[in-house]
């Protein structure tokens, strides 16, 4: 009887009994969209053959927008079928959800902790909190505008220039980096069952995206011109890793490229994203950007062409904030013959396969995401997590040996700079919604360690970075008579987000006259550090220079947990405490050092290509101990197409038990081949004990060793130079520690297609 049970069989009749049961209670249960019993691509098909083409328009048309323009999907009540609110932001939390959720790292701090599984936990406790709080509304009848289970996240664009505003946003400057961390999320997002998705993923903005938003000119209308070597070898591999990993949707973005937008580029959404790479997913615009097609690009001019020239390019789900969208002009366009019905109907079949992989068209007894709710919404175990995840985010630039701090080593502390107690901006952009009373600032993270303390802001206005009034008697007078001294500087949203380049990468406002100041009236024996909240770098090379800076901490946008991820890192008084983050981009030395925002070609930019020395390298950052690799082996020779396996040891040769980021880097040494300079392989965090020697296993993906060439992806053969340690072999700028390196051979030519 109990191997009964537990057999295929005893779940198949367990399913057949609901769907009976839930067929008794519908008016429209007889269709066979409803049958659980048949194969999805069946049941996707009787939903579209029952549609006319004016409900097929309508569902395209409403992807959804602010203020509840453009969305929901409108219900289809002759099938039974209810609204459905696509347009949720998912990118570290519940972001700006109709209720308060768990506030994670901005998602470029999340990258800087160098670990896929801090990634695939936080898009995992994002997954149960966007599908809880979906559950409830829906229990409701209520589709508010991000209240719905398919997620515009994550952003996987390449931080290829330090000034774009939506830096923060992006998991660093490296395409395989950012490749794994959008693995690592879909996955965690989406869950591990075999019949339903809890959330399901949407990868942007797709693609060839990465400033300007509104320096020097507007994202809107803005023609990325972009070589095919440099956006097959750039812009394309992370968004490939999103397709492989399973996300439902991908974002076209608002820019051209080459001429033709990224919503009506049939190359890109097609030919590259379903010809080559088989995604069977849909595409979504971005907000407003089929309008920006005529009103900005001027690539069409009536909201008829529009419409047709999108969906012919493979355009699914329009995204807008006018209720009335250009995708209401669909049936026109048919009628005009500008457009066919049946490619229509292909393009909103996977909108309701995507529905229907959620559940929706299901007895919810079937589908264990449906008894979440609010009540898995900001657990404790989430809060730690999150807590967790800030602290392994953290990047420690510069340490004299000041910190750790001794807990009882000091007792009157200096605060100084706008962002000790601003709890907003240490939110950074898109941030689930908090109460500002739960923040955690910086100020009061760390009073716990004074029994005295001094605090002035620097400046007054209520973003405390502009132009404005600076108050700087009452610095000096801070930082006199303490026995430490702290300066939080910083960007936050009025400097850097969404439609807001810099114009420069310097500390803003009087940001830099407060640094200035401090160094310049702190007492020489009293001990000096900088916090920094940013996400793009800016410029603090004359701090990192001077000594009488004691340590330099950045600390990206942190969100609610920020003064007690602080304090435990400041501290190191409880386990994972020890810095270990590493920059996911290169810090530059100099502005000059950056090519024009405008400019698409990667030369010259990222560690790849990077010309120069920066001030910090990708890949950089301190810890409170020590590291030294050793007995380093691979193989001396592969074929071409083979993966390369070898192995490391590292051992911790200081007193603390702390997180080490093994970095191992290939170069290939015929300077004739058109590859990067550089190109980081293979990396993993691990937690090595205080004295202790762990034998760590690699392994380089061949893919990693391909090229484009001659419009495809090849790997040819010929010497590798290949390098492990605890950061970029090439830079002047090094961390203690060791970096071995070695050589391997490539025999013969593999040709892996135009995946």
């Amino acid at each position: 009887m109990a191997s009964w049970l537990n057999s295929s069989c005893f779940v198949a009749f367990f399913f057949f009994v609901l769907a009976v049961a839930w067929s008794l209670t519908g008016d429209v249960s007889d269709y066979p969209f409803r049958n659980v019993s048949l194969p999805w691509d069946v049941r996707v098909d009787d939903i579209v053959k029952r549609l006319t083409l004016e409900e097929m328009q309508g569902q395209m048309a409403h992807g959804g927008g602010k203020n509840n323009k453009g969305g929901p999907a409108p219900a289809i009540p002759k099938l039974g079928i209810k609204p459905y609110e696509w347009a949720t932001e998912c990118l570290r939390g519940d972001v700006s959800a109709p209720a308060n959720a768990t506030a994670f790292p901005q998602a470029l701090g999340l990258a800087a902790a160098f670990s896929p599984d801090v990634v695939f936990r936080v898009a995992e406790a994002t997954g149960t909190e966007v599908r809880g709080i979906h559950n409830d509304f829906n229990k409701q009848n209520t589709y508010a505008f991000h209240a719905g289970a398919s997620c515009f996240s994550p952003v996987i664009n390449i931080m290829r220039d330090s000034r774009w505003g939506r830096n923060q946003e992006t998991y660093g400057e490296d395409p395989y980096l950012t490749g794994v961390y959008a693995r690592a999320f879909i996955q965690g997002l989406q869950g591990n069952d075999t019949r339903y998705v809890r959330a399901s993923g949407g990868c942007k903005h797709f693609d060839v995206h990465g400033g300007p938003e509104n320096i020097p000119v507007s994202r809107s209308s803005f023609n990325a011109e972009v070589s095919d070597r440099d956006w097959r070898m750039t812009h394309l591999p992370a968004f490939r890793s999103c397709v492989q990993a399973g996300t439902y949707s991908l974002m076209c973005s608002y820019n051209s490229i080459n001429g033709i937008p990224s919503c009506a580029n049939k190359k890109l959404l097609t030919d590259i994203t379903r010809g080559e790479w088989g995604f069977k997913g849909y595409v979504v615009s971005d907000g407003g950007a089929i309008e920006n097609i005529m009103r900005a690009h001027h690539y069409y001019n009536n909201s008829v062409d529009t419409a047709a020239g999108s969906v012919n390019a493979g355009c699914n789900l329009e995204l807008t904030n006018r209720d009335n969208g250009t995708f209401m002009s669909l049936v026109q366009a048919v009628t005009e013959g500008k457009v066919t019905e049946d490619t229509v109907k292909e393009r909103v079949r996977p909108l309701f396969y995507t529905r229907m992989r959620l559940g929706e068209f299901d007895p919810p007894e079937m589908n264990p995401y449906s008894k979440l709710s609010s009540a898995d919404v900001l657990t404790p175990e989430h809060k730690a997590l999150a807590l967790e995840a800030a602290m392994k985010s953290f990047v420690l630039l510069k340490n004299n040996g000041v910190l750790p701090l001794k807990q009882t080593r000091f007792r009157t502390y200096g605060f100084v700079g706008p962002f000790a107690t601003n709890a907003s901006e240490l939110m950074g952009d898109y941030a689930p919604r908090v109460p500002l009373n739960q923040i955690v600032t910086p100020f009061t993270g760390l009073l716990p360690l004074a029994e005295k303390f001094q605090l002035a802001p620097g400046c007054f206005d209520t973003e405390c970075v502009r132009y404005t009034a600076y108050d700087s008697q009452s610095v000096i007078e801070t930082i006199n008579n303490t026995d430490i001294n702290f300066v939080f500087l910083g960007t936050g949203q009025a400097v850097e987000k969404e439609a807001h380049d810099r114009p420069d990468v310097e500390l803003p406002g009087h940001q830099k006259q407060i640094l200035l100041d401090v160094i310049n009236n702190n007492p020489s024996s009293t001990p000096l550090v900088l916090i920094l909240f940013n996400a793009g770098p800016v410029n603090i090379s004359f701090a990192d220079q001077d000594p009488r800076v004691s340590a330099i901490l950045e600390c990206f946008f942190p969100a609610t947990v920020t003064g007690d991820a602080l304090r435990h890192v400041l501290i190191n008084d409880v386990k994972g405490a020890v810095p270990a983050g590493r920059l996911p981009y290169t810090w530059p030395m100099l502005a000059s050092q950056l090519p024009p925002m405008v400019n698409y070609s990667m030369q010259g930019r990222t560690y790849r290509y990077f010309e120069g020395e920066p001030l910090y390298p990708f890949g950089y950052g301190l810890s409170y101990t020590t590291f030294v690799y050793s007995d380093f082996s691979h193989q001396s020779t592969i074929k071409a197409g083979d993966t390369l396996s070898g192995s490391v040891t590292v051992q911790n040769t200081g007193s603390l038990t702390a997180d080490e980021v093994i970095q191992v880097y290939i170069r290939w040494e015929d300077a004739s081949l058109p590859a990067p300079k550089i190109q980081l392989a293979w990396f993993s965090r691990v937690t090595v004990m205080a004295g202790q020697q762990l034998q760590i296993p690699f392994e380089v993906d061949p893919k990693i060793m391909a090229l484009w060439m001659n419009d495809g992806w090849f790997i040819k053969p010929g010497a590798m130079e290949i390098n492990v340690g605890g950061q970029q072999p090439s830079p002047k700028r090094r961390v203690p520690g060791n970096i071995l390196s070695s050589s391997f051979s490539i025999t013969g030519t593999k040709y892996l297609g135009r995946y």
